[in-house]
């Protein structure tokens, strides 16, 4: 299987990028912005109903709540 960053194009003062099954709302670019460095790459996210999915990792769903 090919890296992404082999496919997508390159695009000048990119800070990332990312190819996602839905379309982003403002809070989740803010907070793909904290996890992605800016380093002009770009990375797959896939969004499910308890569970994300960020180059091949599973992220899971908590309410903080639940933390403690």
């Amino acid at each position: 299987m090919k890296d992404i960053n082999e496919v997508m194009p390159k695009i000048p003062q990119m800070k990332w990028g990312a190819l996602m099954n839905r379309a982003p709302t403002n809070n989740s670019v803010k907070e793909l912005d904290k996890i992605f460095p800016h380093n002009g790459k770009w990375h797959t996210v896939f969004e499910e109903k308890d569970h994300t999915y960020i180059d091949g990792k599973v992220i899971w769903k908590k309410d903080k709540k639940s933390w403690t």
